[in-house]
């Protein structure tokens, strides 16, 4: 038994992070595997994946169906938690992992002088801007939209 819904919304989230690692070259000139599996960048695949379930779900049964709402509410959650919160929280990783330097310039003394450097540094790579949100978006649509008029063999 398949769930087309699902499958649609994981192939959607998949297609996302596959893109990440070119636009990630086109833009720093790096190829970095880690962009296949790590979070942030260009384009959300949080928000891709959410948007082509509720697409899926409206294309499919209508946008006055507690499915649609389940779904369109996901995604609102999703989105505005990549935007804010999640964002938020790389930026203030940024400025804990410049802490070391910073401490150091201000003490004007030599580094780890005293205070002990942190050995791992925080990720920061966390969220999303606005517009990766949005590219996240516009890929699930059409991948939900493309998932739901698809013939189904058998049963959704």
């Amino acid at each position: 038994m398949s769930n087309r819904g699902l499958s649609t919304a994981l192939i959607a989230v998949g297609a996302a992070q596959l893109l990440k690692l070119p636009l990630h070259y086109a833009e720093t000139g790096k190829w970095e595997m880690g962009k296949l599996v790590g979070s942030g960048g260009m384009p959300s695949s949080h928000s891709s994946g959410v948007t082509a379930l509720a697409v899926y779900t409206a294309t499919k049964y209508g946008i006055k169906t507690p499915e649609f709402a389940i779904s369109a509410m996901l995604g609102i959650i999703v989105m505005y938690d990549a935007m804010n919160i999640r964002r938020h929280a790389g930026e203030i990783a940024m400025q804990v992992n410049d802490l070391d330097e910073d401490v150091e310039k201000l003490s004007g003394e030599h580094p780890g002088l005293y205070h002990k450097r942190r050995r791992e540094r925080l990720k920061e790579s966390l969220g999303h801007q606005p517009r990766e949100v949005a590219a996240g978006s516009i890929l699930g649509a059409c991948i939900g939209l493309i998932g739901a008029l698809l013939p189904s063999r058998g049963r959704i």
